[in-house]
C-alpha cells in the first residue's frame, strides 16, 4: 500500500508527495514534530503537518538568509538566529571566520534533539565552538539586549501558533533595540502567491518598513514552500542591500554554497511587478 504525505497550501491546493517510510512522529509542548522520507526530496521535516525543510531543498533557504547579509554588512562579529533549531543557519555561519559568536534562540528543545538525531549533517554548526544554543522564547530573550548584535536572523516558522510573538511590532522594535547602530535584521517573509499567505505578507512588510530606516525583500524559489516561490525581508538601520553590496569582497571569501551566489543576489532583489505593487501599497 503506498503512503503519501499531503501539506495543506490552501483549502484549495496541497502538496503531496508519496512516502517511502516515516522515521519519527512525536508530540512536544510547542508542536508535532514528523521525520518522513521522500524519495523525491529525501528526509524531511514536517511540523504540524507542514514541511519545515528537506533534504533536496535546505540548502537555497539557509544560503539566503545567510549570505545576502552577510554580502552586505562589513564587519559582522556577533550573529542572533532566532528559531533555527534544525541547526541549518548557524552551519551557514560558520564558514565566516571573522564572525566571533553565534547565538541560536531555539524554544522548542525537542525539535533541537530529533535533528541532531535525523540531520546531524545539518546540526554539525552546533558543535562549533562559536555557537551558543538558547532554548528559550525568542521574543523574551531579545527584551533584555541592547546594541548587542550586528545581525539578527529570524528563521521562526510562521506567524501562528507558538511563534506568534515573532511576527509582531514588538518584535520587530526589540529587534531593532538588540541591534548595533548600523546592524541588520533579515526574516522570511513567507509567500506572496495565495491569498492568505498574502496576507500575512503584507503586515510583515509593514511592521518592518515603519520600524527600520531601509527596508527591502528579496526572493528565492524553493519547491517544498508554500507555491515553491519565497521572500525574505531585508530591514537595516544603515546599510542597503544593493547599494552596500560587495560583490568582490564577498567572493574573496571562497565561501562555499550551491544556490547563493553574488550575481544572483542582484537579481533577488528584482521582484515580479505584482509584489512590488503589493509591497508599494504599505509603503505610502
Amino acid at each position: 500500500m503506498e503512503m503519501w504525505f499531503s501539506e495543506l497550501h490552501t483549502t484549495n491546493v496541497k502538496l503531496s508527495m508519496r512516502i517511502e517510510k516515516q522515521l519519527f512522529s512525536g508530540v512536544s509542548d510547542c508542536q508535532r514534530i514528523d521525520v518522513l522520507v521522500s524519495d523525491e526530496f529525501g528526509k524531511f521535516l514536517a511540523l504540524d503537518g507542514e514541511i519545515l525543510f528537506s533534504e533536496k531543498d535546505e540548502f537555497i533557504y539557509d544560503e539566503m538568509v545567510t549570505h545576502v547579509p552577510m554580502a552586505v554588512h562589513p564587519d559582522v562579529k556577533s550573529v542572533l538566529i532566532i528559531g533555527g533549531g534544525d541547526g541549518g543557519v548557524a552551519k551557514e555561519f560558520t564558514q565566516y571566520k571573522s564572525i566571533e559568536r553565534i547565538d541560536v534562540v531555539e524554544p522548542d528543545e525537542m525539535l533541537v534533539d530529533v535533528c541532531k538525531e535525523y540531520f546531524p549533517e545539518l546540526t554539525v554548526g552546533f558543535e562549533d565552538e562559536r555557537v551558543h544554543v538558547y532554548i528559550q522564547d525568542g521574543l523574551r530573550f531579545l527584551r533584555s539586549k541592547t546594541a548587542e548584535y550586528d545581525l539578527i536572523i529570524n528563521d521562526a516558522t510562521d506567524p501562528f501558533g507558538y511563534t506568534e510573538g515573532l511576527f509582531t511590532k514588538e518584535f520587530y522594535g526589540s529587534c531593532f533595540k538588540a541591534l548595533k547602530d548600523d546592524g541588520i535584521m533579515v526574516y522570511q517573509h513567507g509567500s506572496p502567491f495565495y491569498q492568505e499567505d498574502k496576507t500575512e505578507c503584507v503586515k510583515m512588510h509593514r511592521k518592518a518598513y515603519k520600524s527600520f530606516p531601509v527596508s527591502r525583500v528579496f526572493q528565492a524559489h524553493i519547491p517544498t514552500c508554500s507555491s515553491g516561490y519565497w521572500l525574505f525581508g531585508f530591514a537595516s538601520k544603515k546599510y542597503h542591500p544593493l547599494n552596500d553590496f560587495k560583490a568582490d569582497r564577498w567572493n574573496s571569501l571562497n565561501i562555499k554554497t550551491r544556490y547563493y551566489t553574488t550575481n544572483l543576489h542582484r537579481g533577488a532583489f528584482m521582484l515580479p511587478r505584482y509584489v512590488e505593487e503589493m509591497l508599494e501599497e504599505e509603503e505610502k
